[in-house]
């Protein structure tokens, strides 16, 4: 096992880490930009460097300084979270020719299956459904528009780089098709230094799922259970949930299974979560793979008892998985919401400051990760989630009354925060009888 782990990452995911790492006795390296010398990361880390200003290309972006951190502390592996250098094959494989293992998969599958058309055209050889679409990547207006005609419209443009809905478009007609071209390729150029895009025909109102699996380097494959993670604003997500209440035996199992399949046809190693849209027939399509640990996973820990950063950490240390499928059981119901540093009655612009006062829900079934606390500065250069708010109880009915309860009692003074909006989503009669899907924020909830 790892005597000592550099958390190449910063906020609430960076705590979650350090707290799993003190846990299994091992030592932590926090990394940090120079206005973030105050997050509660590097107060509990046992050794943290500053690795730059406070721009993230400066710091958290500064490869050869988080590496030259690992080694001038000692650290003998690098955990990446999610986010920065999460899905970066050159970081993984930087990280290699200096010593030090990379908690996460080869730098090859993480290149593979981060190119979004080719992880389509590998879901497919492994035999996933996915949507219909071109082939390979686009290299002109005229040929998505050659491709829109043929699969009919509404088509989407997806950037094959990066994430976080950056670098997509909805296209309803050829009208709209050239200006959604150059402004997603525009986006995703400017995001993710690669403004490549792929077409494929829009399923309309579709169930965002997800599957969370972990697999070894010993062949062996687990799959937890699935996501709901269709409360989304513009291709955000806001609220998850563990399980999804649309999802019946069956197509659990097969949607778990073909995730597997997929991870074993890559031989993927470690903690990865294969993403799919799910039609109102109960059809389900790959959509992507992501290869790391995700911001909802604690859902699916809550409901199987599964703690997945340390699962990380010892597959990455060559530890085989100690438990098969048949040990998983999927047990209550688990939600998540994102308490992010916004203000939703101003067109959820981002909110900076000071935090007065701080006082987290708490109380039986409630879980709060974070890096904020009282007297705490808000930064206005990084990701504007502070927390994450995650309730579990015996089922969906009363885990969204724990919800409801923990989210009243939640209180931050000095920004704007989404709690109160929260609020309405989590109290929405749609949301209340699992009638969701990736339209439920424009549709139902009037913005």
């Amino acid at each position: 096992m790892f005597k000592k782990i550099l958390i190449a990452n910063r906020g609430e995911i960076a705590v979650r880490i350090i707290r799993a790492c003190r846990e299994m006795d091992i030592k932590t390296v926090a990394v940090y930009s120079e206005a973030d010398s105050d997050s509660l990361h590097v107060k509990l880390a046992d050794q943290a460097v500053c690795v730059g200003p406070a721009m993230s290309r400066d710091s958290y972006l500064n490869m050869p300084n988080i590496l030259n951190a690992a080694l001038i502390t000692g650290a003998d592996a690098v955990h990446p979270g999610f986010g920065y250098f999460s899905e970066n094959p050159g970081f993984a494989e930087a990280c290699e020719s200096c010593g030090l293992v990379f908690i996460g998969p080869g730098p090859e599958t993480m290149e593979l299956l981060g190119d979004k058309a080719r992880a389509k055209e590998t879901a497919k050889e492994a035999g996933c459904p996915v949507i219909p679409g071109g082939d390979g990547l686009l290299k002109s207006e005229q040929e998505a528009l050659e491709a829109a005609l043929k699969m009919g419209w509404p088509v989407r443009l997806k950037a094959t780089a990066g994430g976080g809905g950056r670098g997509i478009r909805i296209v309803n007609s050829e009208d709209e098709l050239s200006n959604a071209y150059r402004v997603a390729s525009a986006e995703a150029e400017a995001s993710f230094g690669n403004g490549s895009l792929y077409i494929e025909k829009d399923i309309s109102d579709p169930r965002h799922i997800e599957v969370q699996l972990l697999g070894d380097k010993y062949g062996n494959y687990v799959y937890l259970g699935e996501r709901e993670c269709s409360v989304q604003r513009r291709n955000q997500k806001l609220l998850e949930e563990a399980p999804s209440c649309a999802i019946n035996d069956e197509t659990r199992r097969k949607m778990g299974e073909a995730a597997v399949a997929l991870a074993r046809y890559v031989g993927y190693e470690n903690a990865g979560t294969v993403e799919f849209l799910l039609d109102s027939d109960g059809n389900f399509y790959f959509m992507e793979m992501n290869t790391r640990v995700q911001v909802e996973h604690p859902v699916t820990e809550f409901v199987t008892g599964v703690d997945i950063v340390k699962e990380q950490i010892r597959i990455a240390a060559g530890e085989k998985l100690s438990f098969g499928q048949k040990d998983i059981t999927v047990r209550g119901h688990a939600i998540e919401c994102r308490i992010i540093a916004e203000d939703p009655s101003n067109n959820f612009a981002p909110s900076v400051g000071r935090i007065r006062v701080f006082v987290p829900a708490g109380g039986p079934g409630v879980r709060i990760d974070t890096h904020i606390y009282d007297g705490y500065e808000i930064p206005p250069y990084y990701d504007a989630m502070i927390c994450k708010l995650i309730v579990y109880d015996r089922d969906r009915p009363s885990a969204i009354k724990r919800m409801k309860r923990a989210l009243s009692e939640f209180y931050i003074e000095g920004i704007k925060t989404n709690i109160e909006y929260q609020q309405k989503i989590i109290e929405n009669e749609y949301f209340v009888k699992g009638d969701i899907t990736t339209g439920f924020i424009p549709q139902r909830m009037n913005r």
